[in-house]
């Protein structure tokens, strides 16, 4: 009775070993569930970001303010007849007492209105 109960013992043993490590197992099942829980985090990232760069484009097509915003703080132009002037963000150590004089209105290289 006993080498009976050794044998279905080693019989389950042999039967479970690819049910948990196996090439479809439970172990692989998890780890593929784990990238693909990954793989979704990156694609709605994606796609968040794909979805802001549309609305930009559309932006971009439709309307001159878009490219008035990048021509202004990208390419620092200004319109014919406004004045730019400069201010300066506050420095990082609060004790140092000094403050930088402002440089004069400078005219910058307009572009057509």
């Amino acid at each position: 009775m006993r080498w009976l109960t050794v044998g279905l013992l080693a019989l389950i043993a042999c039967l479970q070993y690819p049910l948990w490590f196996g090439k479809g197992g439970w172990l692989k099942v998890w780890e593929y569930d784990r990238q693909l829980q990954q793989y979704k985090e990156v694609t709605r990232q994606l796609e968040l970001r794909n979805a802001g760069l549309d609305a930009e484009v559309r932006d971009l097509k439709t309307g001159y303010d878009a490219i008035e915003e990048r021509a202004r703080f990208e390419l620092g132009m200004i319109k014919t007849g406004e004045l730019f002037i400069p201010i300066p963000e506050k420095s990082q150590d609060p004790g140092s007492g000094s403050a930088t004089p402002l440089p004069p209105p400078q005219k910058k290289k307009g572009y057509p209105d």
